[in-house]
């Protein structure tokens, strides 16, 4: 099986490279998909997105991993796909509804620089409406040892950071695997790659 990683805003696909690992100790052919948002427009890369999602799919069976705005990116690009769907979708940290921290560092030209459209993307209500819901089985995972105090944007809501669990939800009765982990790293967490191999329906690695 194979298995496409996207990472999340500001990151490489360094980022991934310990769930890379676990995936591949559980016999998966792992690919990461690049890009940069303060220098490619949001349809720039999801193009691309989905012409390499085009090429894994003609190779077989596959699945779909995306941390944080990877998966915002991947819910976009699998909607344009004419190919086999992949296993299933699994979304780590993304914000599946306006995260109110990309609103409030909205406010803030250095974040508006270093996230250029995607970043301002993720702080529209109006954008959330026309994202595709995903036509194929998906799995969402969070964090939740962000803040906790109730001054802070969560206002005492479970959050990874960045993130809190409600915003994780695409619809309200969705399931959400929460684990105590950050935002940032939380690809690399056990915990959470042992959820992203169940997800896809891998054996445990060794």
């Amino acid at each position: 099986m194979r298995v496409l990683l996207v990472h999340g805003l500001g990151r490489t696909p360094v980022s991934c490279l310990r769930l890379a690992r676990a995936l591949q100790r559980s016999g998966c052919e792992v690919e990461s998909f690049p890009y940069v948002a303060f220098a490619q427009t949001y349809e720039a890369i999801v193009r691309r997105l989905v012409a390499r999602i085009e090429r894994i799919a003609a190779r077989g069976e596959y699945g779909v991993v995306g941390h944080s705005l990877g998966g915002v990116l991947l819910r976009e690009a699998l909607a344009r796909v004419e190919s086999p769907p992949p296993r299933r979708l699994v979304m780590i940290g993304t914000p599946n509804r306006p995260p109110r921290s990309a609103r409030l560092a909205s406010g803030f030209p250095p974040f508006r620089w270093f996230a250029g459209e995607c970043g301002a993307h993720l702080t529209s209500a109006e954008f959330y409406e026309r994202l595709p819901r995903p036509d194929v089985p998906y799995t969402l995972i969070a964090g939740t040892r962000g803040l906790e105090w109730r001054w802070t944007p969560f206002r005492g809501e479970p959050n990874d950071g960045l993130v809190a669990v409600s915003e994780a939800r695409i619809d309200d009765a969705d399931e959400v695997l929460t684990f105590p982990v950050a935002h940032t790293f939380m690809m690399g967490h056990p915990a959470v790659q042992g959820a992203v191999r169940a997800a896809l329906g891998l054996a445990h690695a060794p």
